[in-house]
């Protein structure tokens, strides 16, 4: 019978064993992660413990030791490299963040009990762990910051016709595949700051539908990414819209993929912020550097609703504490303990985004939007360089870049050394005119896809 060969992974003790015709990993000889509060014998066994009907004798290891000792030289792609690893060249974004040796040991350490009947233990102390953080009555478990976006505003708006009211350049209207029509059947409406920064209590009160015209669409849910592009909506200016929000009966959403950096930066605590919101959406596998996951968070009666949307768009999870385990870890260890991300991560992103923006424009060049946390945008039409050329530039220097905005994670952070002399180079061939008689853009459009 023909069977794959696992490859034994750096720094993990698998010994192999053949059951049901597959190679299993008997053993990982790693540290038991007490934030899940669980140990299973079955799972420190192995991970499939089904008694197999088929002969289960050692594979001799010689056997496999050329398939190993070939897997072992090919280039590393997975987490054991952590900063060494692509994730520790790649600017395009924080969701290239890779899961470190202790976030895929807590995996192996969770439990492994069903969400959807709301009984997986790492799962259940995720949630309750992170609703404490922010304040907020309860929490639920997602797959990605786009379904906890859509399941909060699915919950929020009950009765139609309803809009939502975002900033223009919001994830919700750009990079959700319409969610907002298709799943909640609302109109949003985009509003352009007058700061070119973030949205204020002046752009809502001139934008938002509250009276009773029954030509528009009225206002149900005002939703705030924070941060966007970078940078943070202060503190005291959400406060003015949430009493806006407040005394119109109009629900308040914030898209806090990334709240996480504004509150690392010094501007305010997780509670002071999500306290101000009647929903909040956090996600895990940005900056945070867990594989997959996000979390959102509010009232125990909007929750409850937000499971019940989440099970009828195929969001319901199983052995959902795989996905728990590393969030969890990449909570702690990332963001940090405290509510104001004492002790974590984080600060060394907005660091290396500081120094690369002082590079930048100590070599001449301009940004298009200040640096306050993890993100670095260039003016590169002011340098007189196409956006094509830029990513062909960093390409030769070994660094995957995406257009004028860079991002920097932790990865980075930790791999500065090696990553700021590949970047001064790029910088001075995009200053020295890039690309001459090429078509210039505004940068891209679309975050993804480079134009």
């Amino acid at each position: 019978m023909s069977t794959a060969i696992l490859p034994i992974m750096s720094g993990l003790h698998a010994p192999l064993l053949r059951r049901c015709g597959r190679w299993t990993p008997q053993r990982l000889l790693t540290t038991y992660y007490p934030s899940t509060h669980c140990t299973f014998p079955a799972v420190k066994s192995s991970f499939h413990t089904s008694p197999s009907p088929r002969s289960s004798e050692a594979v001799p290891l010689s056997a496999v030791s050329g398939a190993v000792r070939s897997t072992m030289s090919a280039p590393k792609q997975d987490a054991w490299v952590g900063h060494l690893g692509p994730a520790g060249f790649d600017l395009r974004s924080d969701t290239m963040t890779t899961p470190t040796a202790s976030m895929l040991a807590a995996i192996q350490s969770c439990s492994l009990l069903d969400d959807v009947f709301v009984e997986d233990p790492t799962t259940i102390e995720l949630e309750s762990h992170v609703a404490e953080l922010a304040g907020k009555e309860a929490a639920l478990l997602v797959l990605s910051g786009t379904m906890g976006n859509q399941l909060a505003l699915r919950s929020l708006l009950t009765q139609p016709p309803y809009s939502v009211l975002c900033d223009h350049r919001a994830h919700i209207i750009k990079y959700e595949a319409g969610g907002v029509a298709s799943l909640s059947g609302a109109m949003v409406k985009p509003v352009v700051p007058r700061n070119g920064a973030y949205l204020t209590l002046e752009d809502i009160e001139a934008n938002a539908d509250i009276d009773d015209d029954v030509h528009t669409c009225p206002t149900r849910v005002i939703s705030l990414e924070n941060t966007l592009n970078g940078v943070i909506t202060p503190l005291a200016e959400v406060k003015r819209i949430a009493e806006f929000a407040h005394k119109n009966d109009i629900k308040f959403h914030c898209d806090g993929a990334r709240l996480w950096e504004a509150v690392a930066a010094g501007g305010g605590s997780l509670s002071e912020y999500c306290s101000l919101f009647d929903t909040v959406s956090l996600c895990f596998s940005k900056g945070l550097g867990a594989p997959i996951g996000s979390i959102l968070v509010g009232s125990s009666a909007h929750i409850k609703h937000a499971r019940w949307v989440r099970k009828s768009i195929g969001g319901g999870l199983r052995q959902s504490g795989v996905v728990a385990a590393p969030a969890r870890v990449a909570v702690d260890e990332t963001f940090g303990k405290g509510p104001n991300g004492e002790g974590g991560l984080l600060k060394l992103s907005h660091g290396t985004a500081k120094t690369i923006e002082k590079l930048w424009v100590g070599l001449g060049g301009k940004l298009t939007h200040p640096v306050e946390t993890n993100m670095c945008w260039l003016d590169l039409d002011a340098a007189g360089c196409s956006t094509e050329a830029f990513v062909a530039f960093g390409k030769e220097a070994g660094l995957k870049l995406i257009g004028n905005r860079l991002v920097v994670h932790y990865q980075i952070a930790q791999n500065e050394d090696e990553v700021l002399p590949r970047l001064k180079q790029v910088f001075r061939r995009a200053l020295e005119g890039g690309a001459p008689g090429a078509k210039q853009s505004q940068g891209p459009t679309n975050i993804y896809k480079p134009r």
